[in-house]
């Protein structure tokens, strides 16, 4: 089945978009994040595609990295998990923000995605959690240029200081305490917390590690 399509943007809906390949139209569904960010009518675009085939349909799912197609296979390998959930959680989080997600048992994220109850979260924290705890949590050059979509337009401005919604300080800060001897999964919860007790737009790493070694020595 195909794996990649190339060609132009004929039209975009609020889910999915008509991708123009040689004159022949593939309806493809989309996250909204990808979406956002795809660019307009007649745009040329790439996408790394995933086919699902039913006995009724056939339904072509899109990506702009590899990186999001395969957290889209991985999140609905986990029973309850349809591709429209899959594609709602890529549109509520970030893909460099997953694996700190899942494997801090941040449910609450989890349930900003249109269709993912309190249970279904859960379940998903519980069964990905060991399959993200040795994952590499920097950002690939493939999500660099993809934001939040409540961020668009969004640029670092310092490499000493981040914004709220770039994560790749958060890596350093979780290697940080696990090098002073902390387990991974719960320095991901400290550091999680806080950069949810910060309120400012910009936190060093400094920063961010004095408070998680508060939390984790209570």
């Amino acid at each position: 089945m195909f794996a990649k399509l190339t060609g132009k943007i004929d039209a975009i809906f609020q889910d999915s978009l008509i991708l123009d390949v040689g004159g022949v139209g593939y309806h493809v569904f989309a996250s909204g994040r990808s979406l956002s960010n795809i660019g307009g009518t007649g745009a040329p675009v790439s996408m790394w595609i995933e086919t699902h085939v039913r006995e009724d349909h056939i339904h072509l799912y899109g990506f702009l990295s590899v990186e999001e197609r395969d957290w889209f296979r991985l999140l609905t390998s986990v029973q309850g998990v349809g591709a429209k959930s899959g594609l709602a959680i890529l549109s509520a989080c970030a893909v460099d923000r997953l694996p700190m997600i899942i494997a801090s048992g941040d449910s609450h994220a989890l349930r900003q995605a249109d269709g993912v109850g309190p249970k279904l979260a859960v379940r998903i924290c519980t069964e990905l959690k060991d399959k993200v705890q040795n994952m590499n949590l920097s950002v690939s050059g493939h999500n660099q240029g993809l934001p939040p979509v409540s961020q668009k337009g969004k640029e670092k401005t310092s490499l000493v200081t981040t914004p709220v919604n770039d994560f790749g300080i958060d890596q350093d800060a979780v290697s940080a305490l696990v090098n002073l001897g902390y387990g991974r999964a719960e320095s991901f919860s400290a550091v999680v917390a806080a950069r949810q007790k910060s309120n400012d737009d910009y936190v060093t790493i400094d920063v961010l590690i004095k408070s998680a070694l508060k939390d984790l020595a209570r």
